[in-house]
């Protein structure tokens, strides 16, 4: 019976991992979206003022991370609670597309350079 059960249950599962799989962004709908977010990260995620940090480059796990962040209140900043609170998934998932897409800051000391 916990066989049958297992048996049916899996394509479910598949289903459900396969979504957070397929829910990737898109980095050209992200840049369309950005522009908000341009005045203080710069056009392309490279902030000119060093009071905003930079975000070309990052991980885009990790900008997904921290907008969910900020619309849950995990974080708090002013400015960034209210940018972070009407964004949807998708929009979370575009923005960190393009954002990471953006060649970001290089150090000195990065290997094969």
């Amino acid at each position: 019976m916990l066989r049958r059960w297992l048996f049916l249950l899996a394509p479910v599962f598949v289903v459900l991992i396969s979504g957070s799989v397929l829910a990737a962004g898109d980095p050209a709908a992200g840049k369309q979206k950005s522009q908000a977010c341009a005045a203080c990260h710069g056009p392309d995620g490279n902030s000119p003022a060093p009071q905003f940090p930079k975000l070309a480059g990052q991980y885009a796990e990790y900008l997904v991370h921290a907008l969910t962040a900020y619309q849950v209140g995990d974080r708090t900043d002013p400015v960034m609670q209210p940018m972070a609170a009407p964004l949807s998934e998708q929009d979370k998932e575009d923005l960190a597309a393009y954002y990471a897409s953006q060649k970001g800051l290089t150090l000195p000391w990065k290997i094969g350079r």
